[in-house]
């Protein structure tokens, strides 16, 4: 009997270290994930749904990202930080450029490098006005001539935007205290080795492909012959999503920072940002759907109800962190449910997954940028209505 509650002791001390090294924030994160999938099949099958979908078309571009900027860091034995701060003429422009780039991933670069403090506040407000986020790749499937032209207004105005914020404010306005990293130590030498690290690159070569086949709209779960009754492509995705929320959570060195890797290789650093920006995206999808789920709004009814204001609702849901509600202007855009106007003023204001590490690490500048990104966003959306609609 004394064995028995010693053991018992032991056990729920365990437990208590255990919890303690995952913090409130992340107990709280996956408590609340796993009752979700108790509340229905209706709510689970969304979970499902979700999971797959941040991992196969936001996760796995960040990393490719990521991936290309660490390796290349690696290799020239610098950092991207210490070339923007020997730089900093080109920072804006840089910034711009990344975040016009379809996707998150350039935008989640250069957040990254406002957060070690590495590039002025004008940078962050560039990329995020370029950025369109992952609604990008939608519209380049559809429309990509629109599109193109989309990418180069956003980074044009992203440009001018960043570089009038710093005249006025100057280069040190709100700037973060500079973190100096050495991300070209050897993978060999990183004091942390993950066990997962090999399953995690396993899913995320073929979670990669199966991103862009199904941004060229394939039926990718064809591809899979008999097995496609089973839904492989969406089990891939959650299963990469639950490998990264599970190698987020169960690290107690991974805090809500996209800076966490502070050494080891780019294959390290790229994994632990990764799934950093995975579990606020898969927070931000989840809070979206579930809105719409249990409160019914439809969007598309609310623009055609309130056709004049259409564009600055469009406007308004680009304030909106993550790139589940731009998802959905740009498909009522394409089925010409709203006008390009309202395109083009949600694609300037909406900061995309982006907004997600800098409201964890600087909420602050994250809202400042995002409020200053409302004025080109408003003037060229109305420019647009009244000259050309």
């Amino acid at each position: 009997m004394t064995a028995l509650v010693a053991n018992a002791m032991t056990g729920l001390s365990q437990s208590a270290r255990f919890a303690r090294s995952l913090g409130p924030a992340k107990l709280v994160l996956l408590v609340a994930l796993a009752g979700l999938t108790l509340v229905g099949p209706e709510t689970r099958a969304i979970v499902a749904d979700m999971l797959a979908e941040a991992y196969l078309q936001v996760s796995v571009f960040v990393a490719a990202t990521l991936g290309l900027i660490y390796f290349v860091e690696s290799r020239r034995k610098t950092d991207f930080a210490t070339f923007l701060d020997q730089h900093r003429r080109w920072q804006i422009p840089i910034a711009a450029c990344l975040g016009a780039l379809p996707g998150c991933g350039g935008a989640v670069v250069v957040v990254v490098q406002y957060v070690r403090g590495a590039i002025s506040f004008g940078a962050v407000v560039a990329v995020l006005t370029a950025t369109m986020g992952d609604a990008a790749f939608l519209l380049l499937a559809a429309e990509p001539r629109t599109a193109i032209g989309v990418y180069v207004m956003g980074a044009v105005v992203g440009m001018a935007s960043g570089a009038l914020i710093d005249l006025i404010h100057g280069p040190n306005f709100m700037r973060q205290t500079r973190i100096d990293v050495s991300p070209w130590v050897p993978e060999s030498d990183a004091p942390r080795i993950n066990p997962l690290r090999p399953l995690w690159l396993a899913l995320v070569m073929p979670g990669f492909v199966l991103g862009v086949l199904l941004l060229l709209e394939v039926d990718t779960d064809a591809l899979f012959g008999p097995l496609a009754a089973y839904d492989p492509t969406q089990l891939i995705g959650m299963a990469g999503a639950l490998l990264a929320l599970g190698m987020w959570t169960l690290d107690p060195e991974q805090r809500f920072d996209p800076g966490v890797c502070r050494t080891g290789g780019p294959v390290a650093r790229m994994m632990d940002t990764t799934n950093f920006v995975t579990v606020w995206v898969v927070v931000g999808f989840l809070v979206y759907e579930l809105g719409v789920h249990f409160t019914g709004i439809d969007l598309g009814s609310i623009f055609h109800t309130w056709a004049y204001l259409v564009p600055l609702l469009a406007v308004v849901v680009g304030f909106l962190p993550g790139c589940g509600p731009q998802i959905v202007v740009t498909t009522l855009y394409i089925q010409e449910i709203v006008p390009l106007s309202a395109q083009l003023g949600n694609a300037i204001s909406n900061d995309g997954d982006a907004l997600f590490p800098a409201i964890a690490i600087a909420p602050k500048a994250a809202v400042v940028a995002t409020l200053y990104s409302a004025v080109p966003a408003l003037l060229i959306a109305y420019g647009y209505l009244v000259f050309f609609e």
